[in-house]
């Protein structure tokens, strides 16, 4: 073996040529000042489709990004092929900063959340008066991921010839959610889509409900087929379209300045990313009795400040009762 004192010369060192014949790496990332800015429409098995100057592009995400992901309307900056063609594949080099985050975990046992919407205003809440019943435990756990996420809630009850909805609106009074109710046959002739759309404009919606609501055909009517169109896109690995009823879709509002997020059809809601004190900020006449609070307080325990900020006639009680239903639910099943 050939060993080399202080003074080589390097000529007399070998080296190992590179066989590949690519450059080395570098930590050094480019910063990509002139990408393109779109909003991301859908996620599609790896593969975004984005708009972008007011056109459809397939995208999908850079190595760079490391884990983070970006989910269905993410604002975010792109580079490469931008004409939107088919076969075409731009990629998402950065993910700007979010206003709003709706998570959810699988269950209120699972670690793992889920991101279902970024950036939207709004979380309008769909559920029946009846057939099938209404489950306040989901509409709970619903109102609590909308406030601890950034989102304005918004109540759409449907099938209001079936049952009335006194009964469960009471439940929400003291909360001062908006709120539409609308029956089937509103649901059919359009006239419920012209009422929720009052609320929409200007803003982004994200829906949710279950299944059996009527969540579909209110989206249907408030996004006609010509306007589906613009954001529609043929699957780049299977080559044929795809109607994603298994993951959101941003689609734009018709007749109206806004976006309609279509998610799919929950089954259960799991709160266990919820944090009780972001939870507060959506209760602005409660969150200054919080101060005396403990650390961590849940609020809802016997040394919670809240009892006498109350009890001293600053808020009235029936909204802490409501926060405290409200934050319970990650103890209740919805079923319960």
């Amino acid at each position: 073996m050939r060993r080399y004192g202080k003074h080589t010369d390097e000529d007399d060192i070998r080296t190992r040529p590179n066989r590949r014949g690519n450059r080395p790496r570098t930590n050094i990332r480019p910063k990509h000042e002139d990408a393109a800015e779109g909003m991301v429409l859908t996620v599609d098995r790896g593969r975004l489709t984005c708009l972008v100057d007011g056109r459809t592009v397939m995208a999908m995400k850079a190595r760079e990004l490391g884990r983070k992901a970006a989910v269905v309307g993410d604002r975010v900056a792109l580079v490469g092929d931008l004409s939107g063609q088919k076969d075409t594949l731009a990629r998402i080099v950065r993910i700007e900063e979010r206003s709003s985050v709706l998570r959810r975990t699988a269950d209120d046992d699972d670690p793992y959340e889920r991101v279902v919407v970024a950036n939207a205003d709004q979380l309008a809440i769909v559920t029946a008066l009846a057939d099938p019943e209404p489950r306040p435990r989901l509409i709970d756990r619903c109102l609590v991921a909308a406030y601890d996420g950034g989102l304005e809630p918004l109540l759409v009850l449907t099938k209001s010839d079936l049952a009335p909805p006194e009964k469960l609106l009471e439940l929400y009074g003291d909360l001062d959610i908006p709120y539409v109710v609308t029956s089937r046959e509103e649901l059919e002739t359009g006239d419920a889509a012209d009422r929720v759309r009052e609320h929409l404009d200007g803003k982004v919606t994200a829906f949710v409900g279950h299944s059996g609501v009527g969540k579909t055909t209110l989206v249907n009517a408030l996004v006609p087929e010509d306007r589906r169109r613009l954001t529609g896109h043929v699957n780049a690995v299977t080559g044929r379209g795809r109607h994603t009823t298994t993951s959101a879709l941003a689609l734009p509002l018709w007749e109206a300045d806004g976006w309609v997020v279509d998610t799919p059809g929950v089954r259960s809601f799991g709160l266990a990313h919820i944090d009780p004190s972001r939870v507060i900020h959506a209760f602005p006449d409660l969150e200054p009795g919080t101060e005396g609070c403990p650390r961590a307080c849940s609020h809802d325990e016997p040394d919670c400040a809240l009892d006498a900020w109350v009890a001293e006639g600053h808020a009235d009680p029936a909204r802490l009762y409501s926060l405290r239903r409200l934050l319970s639910t990650r103890e209740r099943r919805e079923g319960d």
